[in-house]
């Protein structure tokens, strides 16, 4: 008898992008996302530039991946594949929890890497993966302050390793230990935590609610204006979570991001063409993001005006 073998399933398919259920941060997020619309303004329009300048580098586009972890269940050597796809399409990479050689060899591909750290407990390791991540010559430093608790309210644990609640103190050490490459807080979604993250000395931030990790989390599109208005360019604002198009993107980007960053919407891409289905979707997210931009008269990114977006 002829054997048959089951088709894998798609990283979609185990993991959907919203769940049916209340509080569901990632499927309030979706909604919030779904009800804002676009006011087309064609007079004076021109064929846009989705080019992106940060830290001192250019790049070809704001669309980024978000900071994912152990894809090898995807592709082997995911993390890496990922890496060299955002490098194809000239994009900035954000690497998630993993080793320091996993870090050395994501590095290696030419990505222009940002790598986040997880809110270690134990200082020493904390210190000592911030100075490693320097001496890789990386982008920028960040760290999940939102990856501290538990679901019963204790401190967590991440593949065996304890993390520590932090105080703005420790990020201002942080700050300091990364030296000249940029530290950047990842889980910000309140103007409180913006605030402390400035007064620390942090050059970026992430609005995200880390794929609903908390319940009923306000979505991070709600509070970026008024986030991005306090902020008032002084740092770049950066927002993930449940970013699927171009359009997302560009709505992110209207309302005062500085740059997106997609994770579980380019999983299918990495899982079916590696490296260059990764640059492909993220090249097709890019040139949908420039179709919003001409069609609402959006030159360049820093010139896309935010009352084009409406509220259904």
């Amino acid at each position: 008898m002829e054997e048959t073998t089951q088709k894998p399933r798609k990283p979609s398919e185990i993991f959907p992008m919203t769940q049916p259920r209340p509080g569901d941060s990632n499927r309030i997020a979706r909604e919030y996302l779904d009800s804002l619309l676009i006011e087309p303004r064609y007079l004076d329009a021109v064929v846009p530039s989705t080019a992106l300048t940060l830290y001192g580098e250019t790049f070809a586009t704001p669309v980024m991946t978000a900071a994912l972890s152990h894809l090898e269940w995807i592709r082997p050597n995911g993390m890496v594949e990922l890496a060299r796809g955002a490098a194809l399409a000239g994009a900035v990479y954000w690497a998630g929890f993993g080793d320091e050689a996993e870090l050395e060899s994501i590095v290696a591909t030419g990505a222009r890497t940002v790598v986040v750290l997880k809110p270690y407990a134990d200082e020493d390791v904390a210190m000592r993966r911030i100075a490693h991540a320097k001496s890789c010559g990386v982008l920028g430093i960040g760290m999940d302050v939102d990856h501290s608790f538990n679901q019963r309210g204790q401190l967590g644990e991440v593949k065996g390793v304890a993390m520590g609640a932090k105080s703005a103190a420790d990020i201002r050490r942080y700050v300091a230990a990364a030296g000249d490459v940029p530290f950047l807080l990842k889980g910000t979604l309140s103007l409180q935590d913006a605030f402390k993250g400035l007064e620390a000395g942090v050059r970026g931030i992430v609005l995200s609610h880390h794929h609903g990790i908390q319940d009923y989390a306000v979505p991070p599109l709600l509070v970026l204006p008024e986030i991005a208005k306090a902020v008032a360019g002084r740092i770049p604002v950066f927002l993930d979570g449940c970013l699927m198009t171009g359009i997302d993107a560009f709505k992110a980007l209207a309302l005062g991001a500085t740059a997106v960053s997609f994770g579980r919407s380019l999983m299918d891409s990495l899982a079916e063409g590696g490296a260059e289905g990764v640059a492909e979707k993220i090249v097709s997210v890019t040139e949908v993001l420039a179709s919003c931009m001409g069609r609402t008269a959006s030159p360049d990114l820093a010139h896309i005006d935010p009352t084009v977006i409406r509220r259904l």
